[in-house]
């Protein structure tokens, strides 16, 4: 992992394409900026991994459903 010191106007540059500045400054907290191409999605990590986990349950879903049909068919 890089870590970074950045104060408060000063961005990080990733490729050509996305850049991340920080915004604000308060207490804990820090605001980010990022400018990246529309097609990049960017998320919170916690909102990433539910759409991962959910991602996951529906691919399993049609496995179960095929095995609870051949199930009732036999």
């Amino acid at each position: 992992m890089l870590v970074l010191t950045r104060k408060l106007g000063e961005s990080i540059a990733i490729d050509d394409h996305i850049k991340i500045v920080v915004v604000q400054i308060k207490g804990k907290q820090v605001r980010l900026g990022i400018q990246a191409p529309k097609e990049t999605k960017i998320h919170r990590e916690e909102v990433y991994t539910a759409i991962r986990e959910q991602n996951q349950e529906a691919v399993k879903a049609p496995m179960v459903m095929a095995q609870v049909s051949k199930a009732l068919k036999g």
